[in-house]
């Protein structure tokens, strides 16, 4: 069988997940990664502490030179929230539509959705993009992003580039 061209990590951001609570929205999130025909290489489970958030980002896009990280948890306005602050540490060149479209689509299903502060962006050739931690914004939010993961992480790879003959 052939390798999957593309490998992702995904990251629950979660006092309550890291303390032994169950773990909803990462494991929808893989799926949704899986069906693409991405292979999930990394699954974890940290605190709401932004060191240990970048720690993750930092090891899976610089060691593990992994195409996508989708984390979630932590993107509300929560003292603890603090996943797009860490996610910012990391990036090299933010993808703001990304989380603008998120937003927009999030507001139309729940008011609250105008508070979620999920960020995207690279760095080096990892894509990286924050969801809410609630499965039922996973399911909405991911639609946003199906259409263009894949696209994203080749460009990324330097496949699919538009400036190579």
């Amino acid at each position: 069988m052939n390798q999957p061209e593309l490998r992702a990590a995904v990251l629950t951001a979660s006092d309550r997940c890291s303390q032994g609570a169950t773990d909803l929205s990462g494991p929808l999130l893989a799926k949704h990664v899986r069906a693409l025909g991405i292979e999930v290489a990394e699954v974890a489970v940290v605190p709401d502490d932004q060191l240990a958030i970048v720690k993750k980002l930092v090891y899976w896009s610089d060691e593990l030179k992994l195409n996508l990280i989708v984390t979630t948890g932590g993107t509300g306005v929560s003292p603890r929230d603090v996943t797009p602050e860490a996610t910012r540490m990391v990036l090299e060149r933010p993808l703001p539509g990304i989380g603008e479209s998120m937003r927009a689509e999030s507001a139309k299903h729940t008011p609250q959705g105008m508070l979620s502060r999920c960020v995207a962006g690279s760095r080096g050739a990892t894509l990286i993009v924050n969801f809410p931690g609630n499965p039922r914004a996973v399911e909405e939010l991911w639609p946003v992003l199906a259409p263009v993961v894949v696209h994203a992480c080749r460009l990324l790879a330097g496949k699919d580039d538009p400036h190579t003959g």
